[in-house]
């Protein structure tokens, strides 16, 4: 068995030949650039890239193969250099009628083994939606009709950034998932937290006790790779050996979720859009203590209040522990130069945020930004809190 680090959630910008694929997302992330980042920069191992069901990525992957840098394996997955295992994903917009009986949108990170298989999966999806070469498109079904879709490709279905205020399942569709999925509930093996959001505040609900919790980076550009990950323990990289751990079958397993404080999310708490603030305070907030309004947009603490089933927040034994981290590209009063500094010397973020010692990263960049840098991985900073779209902000003293 081996300890890797993996980042489930990756966006490509552009294709190979400039088209584009996630329209906010970065020109420089495409499939390519994303599995060199991974292997040269950021230590990661199994990266899940949501775009690949774009007919346009589908030829860069292609055309990608015949370079021999990668190679698809029986196990599912792509395989760059030795290094990374690529996982072939899609992100769908699904229609879901919430519990007020108004229409709400939720997305959906679908994992494929093969090429062949999101191929498959890419032409049967352009039934329902307008412009499959986009990413996390609106399909014209449901999470419950898609589901059937995915495993007819031998894929599975995570819920992403399951309780964020827009486009998600918690966050405006429901209270339950299993409200949404009915009897194939028992088929979602693993949600996304999201960025505003980690195991304490999901554990106030109960059905997510049989769930496996993953934290990822959502990445709209290179640098944004693995500012969230997970630890997991594996035999191989490989699609195959990833399923047994989300499942937590024959020893393969989540061994910690490495995320950012959820303070430092965008989503954290509510913001009034009428005064143009975020707002502190015993949550739920469900109106501005200001105004006295109810133009808000309600911040994933407040809303997971709202629809707990749990008096207080309590894991199941075999939870991994879920561990803060602030990625370098958060830390203040550290640039792009200093951190190429870092990375032209320590390989890559992995080692910086794990293994090195203060005086390791001091003889590099110094007293000062080796003491920011120890004080962010042992939690010593103050944050502030994200809300209404703008992240939080660490502060060291």
């Amino acid at each position: 068995m081996q300890e890797i680090f993996a980042d489930l959630h990756v966006h490509i910008g552009r294709s190979e030949k400039g088209k584009p694929i996630k329209i906010t997302a970065a020109k420089s992330l495409n499939f390519a650039n994303i599995a060199k980042e991974c292997s040269d920069r950021k230590g990661i191992q199994i990266v899940g890239i949501i775009d690949c069901a774009s007919p346009y990525v589908i030829d860069d992957i292609e055309e990608f193969l015949k370079t021999g840098e990668a190679y698809e394996i029986t196990d599912g997955g792509i395989i760059y250099k030795d290094k990374v295992c690529i996982i072939l994903g899609s992100e769908i917009e699904t229609s879901e009628i919430n519990e007020n009986g108004k229409t709400g949108s939720a997305h959906n990170l679908c994992y494929f083994p093969s090429l062949a298989d999101i191929k498959a999966f890419s032409k049967e999806m352009s039934n329902y939606i307008n412009n499959i070469t986009l990413s996390s498109q609106r399909a014209c079904i449901s999470a419950y009709q898609l589901i059937d879709i995915v495993e007819k490709y031998n894929g599975i279905l995570i819920p992403a950034h399951a309780f964020t205020p827009h486009k998600s399942f918690y966050g405006n569709c429901t209270s339950r998932l299993e409200r949404i999925f009915k009897e194939k509930f028992n088929k979602i093996f693993a949600i996304e937290l999201g960025l505003s959001s980690d195991t304490e505040l999901a554990d106030y609900i109960s059905e997510l006790e049989t769930k496996t919790f993953v934290t990822n980076s959502d990445a709209h550009s290179l640098p944004k790779i693995a500012r969230e990950y997970n630890k997991v323990l594996l035999e191989d990289i490989s699609f195959k050996e990833l399923l047994k751990a989300l499942k937590n079958e024959e020893g393969r397993k989540i061994l910690a979720n490495y995320g950012m404080d959820p303070k430092l999310g965008k989503y954290h708490r509510t913001y009034c859009e009428t005064c143009d603030r975020s707002i502190e305070g015993k949550p739920p907030i469900i109106e501005c203590p200001y105004c006295h309004g109810n133009n808000i947009t309600m911040g994933v603490l407040d809303r997971i209040i709202t629809i707990a089933d749990k008096k207080e927040s309590k894991s199941p034994a075999n939870r991994p522990p879920y561990i803060y981290q602030v990625p370098l590209t958060f830390v203040p009063g550290i640039g792009g130069k200093t951190i190429d500094k870092l990375l032209d010397t320590f390989k890559n973020e992995m080692n910086i945020l794990h293994k090195l010692s203060k005086d390791d990263i001091e003889a590099v960049v110094g007293e000062k930004v080796a003491k920011i840098i120890i004080a962010a991985r042992e939690g010593n900073v103050t944050i502030q809190s994200g809300g209404g779209g703008v992240y939080g902000k660490v502060e060291v003293s």
